[in-house]
C-alpha cells in the first residue's frame, strides 16, 4: 500500500517545535500537499476508473476485430490485387515489353549505332585532327603578336599611370588622411565621452523605474504562487497516475470474471460438442464414405490410364 501522508521532519536535536521557530518552507509545502493529496486521488480515482476499463474493452474489442475480420479481409484483398493487378503487368512486362524492347534496340543498333560510329571513325576524326593543326599554329601566331602588344602596353600603362598615382598618394593623399583620421579620433573621443554619461543615467533610471519593481513582484507575488501551484499540479500528478493504475487492475479483474464466464458458458460447450459430437461424426463420415469414394476414383484412374 502506498503511504498518503508525508512523515513529518524529525526535530533537530536540542531543540523542540514549540520554542518559537519559524516554519521552513518545505514544512509549508509538505502540509498543502498532505492537505489536498487525499481529496484529489479520491476524486480523481471515482473519474478515472470508468474511463479506464471503457479504454480496455475498446482494446479487447480492437484486437478481435483485427484478427477476426480485418486480417483475413487484407489478405483476401492482397490475393485479389496480386491476381487482379500484379500477375497481368509481369505478363505483359515479361513476354511483351521485354521482347519489344530487345528488337527496338537491336534496330536502333543497327541503324543508328553503326552509322554513326562508320561516320565517327572515317569522317570526323580526320577533319578534327586537321582543324586542331590548323588552330594550333593560328593560335602560336595570334600568341605572339598578343605578348608584344601586352608588353608595349605595360610599358605604356606603367609611365603614364603607375608613377603620377604612387607620387600623388604619398604626397597629397597620406598627409591628407592621417590628418582627418586624427580629427575623427578627436571627435569620436568626445561622442564616446557623452554616450557614457547618457548611458549611465538611463542604466540608473531604468534600474530603479522598472528592474527593482520587477524584482520585489517576482520574489514576493510570483515565487510564491508559483510554488502554490507547482504543488497543486504534482499532487494531481501523482493522484491521476495512482488512479490509473488501480482502474487498470479493477479492469483487468473484471476481464478475467468475464473470461471465464464466456470460457465456462461457450468456451467449454462448444468444445465438447466439437470433441464429442462433430469428431467422431466425421470420422465415420471419412471411414465409410470418402476413403470408399477416393478408392474407386483412383481405381477408375488406373483402369483409364491402363
Amino acid at each position: 500500500m502506498v503511504d498518503l501522508e508525508k512523515m513529518p521532519d524529525a526535530a533537530p536535536p536540542g531543540k523542540s517545535a514549540g520554542q518559537g521557530e519559524p516554519v521552513r518552507r518545505s514544512d509549508a509545502e509538505g502540509c498543502l500537499a498532505v492537505a489536498i493529496r487525499i481529496p484529489v486521488r479520491v476524486v480523481v480515482l471515482v473519474l478515472v476508473v470508468p474511463v479506464r476499463m471503457v479504454w480496455d474493452a475498446l482494446v479487447v474489442a480492437g484486437r478481435f476485430l483485427r484478427d477476426a475480420v480485418l486480417r483475413p479481409v487484407g489478405r483476401a484483398l492482397a490475393w485479389l490485387g496480386r491476381a487482379v493487378f500484379v500477375w497481368p503487368l509481369v505478363g505483359l512486362w515479361r513476354y511483351v515489353l521485354v521482347p519489344l524492347a530487345k528488337g527496338v534496340g537491336w534496330l536502333g543498333h543497327v541503324l543508328l549505332v553503326v552509322p554513326a560510329a562508320w561516320l565517327y571513325r572515317w569522317v570526323l576524326t580526320p577533319v578534327g585532327y586537321a582543324l586542331a593543326w590548323f588552330f594550333t599554329r593560328v593560335g602560336a601566331v595570334l600568341a605572339a603578336i598578343g605578348r608584344g602588344l601586352y608588353a608595349g602596353l605595360a610599358w605604356l600603362g606603367r609611365y603614364l599611370a603607375v608613377v603620377p598615382a604612387v607620387w600623388l598618394y604619398r604626397w597629397v593623399l597620406a598627409p591628407v588622411g592621417h590628418a582627418l583620421a586624427w580629427c575623427g579620433r578627436q571627435v569620436a573621443r568626445g561622442v564616446g565621452l557623452v554616450v557614457t554619461g547618457v548611458g549611465f543615467v538611463l542604466y540608473w533610471t531604468v534600474r530603479v523605474l522598472l528592474v527593482l519593481p520587477a524584482l520585489a513582484v517576482w520574489r514576493w507575488v510570483l515565487a510564491p504562487v508559483g510554488r502554490f501551484l507547482a504543488v497543486v499540479g504534482r499532487e494531481v500528478a501523482d493522484a491521476l497516475g495512482h488512479a490509473w493504475r488501480i482502474a487498470g487492475h479493477l479492469s483487468l479483474v473484471v476481464g478475467r470474471f468475464l473470461g471465464t464466464v464466456l470460457r465456462w458458458t461457450v468456451a467449454e460447450p462448444a468444445r465438447w460438442v466439437y470433441r464429442s459430437v462433430l469428431t467422431p461424426v466425421g470420422h465415420a463420415v471419412r471411414d465409410t464414405v470418402l476413403r470408399p469414394l477416393a478408392e474407386a476414383g483412383r481405381g477408375a484412374g488406373r483402369a483409364a490410364r491402363q
